[in-house]
């Protein structure tokens, strides 16, 4: 369906569509999700990977994930990569079906009001001024390389502390065993 059809839909039958659209795409990402989880464990990545994150998201997704699949779908940018997350995780379907439905409702709804007048705004104007695009490419540009310099940052960071904890349990592994 393209987004010229969806224009020209009805109100409820353009929320119907987009709930649809969207139900498929959430819980087809979820499914790869448990795919990508299952066949991991199979990998030469997993035995040098740490367990203990993808346990950590396990716990995180079992006690917020209904809710923060929720609240993706109020935000841009974050409804795949934590229905990904919730397949990872395994996250049973008990919750996660629900959190899909109501989530998915929500964003037709908003989706059919503000944010199909917004596309076709955009799409009506952009022709007038290619300056706006080009501010627009730039801010974006600007946006992926500062999230790019500190997702950077924040890794050699992480590596930087597992190297100290590496060393201390080093350190502290012979003292442990004099003392006993």
């Amino acid at each position: 369906m393209s987004l010229d059809q969806l224009l020209e839909l009805p109100f409820e039958a353009a929320v119907a569509a987009l709930f649809a659209i969207v139900l498929c795409r959430t819980n087809g990402t979820y499914w790869l999700g448990r795919g990508l989880a299952a066949g991991y464990g199979k990998t030469r990545w997993a035995k040098r990977s740490r367990p203990g994150r993808l346990a950590r998201a396990r716990r995180l997704i079992e006690r917020w994930g209904p809710f923060a699949v929720v609240l993706t779908f109020l935000t841009v940018g974050l409804q795949t990569t934590v229905n990904l997350a919730a397949g990872m995780a395994r996250m049973p379907l008990r919750y996660y079906i629900p959190a899909t439905v109501v989530g998915s409702a929500a964003w037709a709804f908003i989706y059919a009001t503000v944010g199909l007048a917004a596309v076709e705004l955009v799409l009506e104007n952009a022709p007038a001024s290619p300056w706006a695009w080009a501010l627009a490419g730039a801010v974006l540009a600007a946006v992926v390389v500062r999230f790019s310099l500190a997702v950077r940052r924040r890794g050699k960071s992480a590596e930087a502390d597992a190297v100290k904890v590496d060393e201390a349990r080093e350190g502290a592994a012979p003292e442990e065993r004099n003392t006993t």
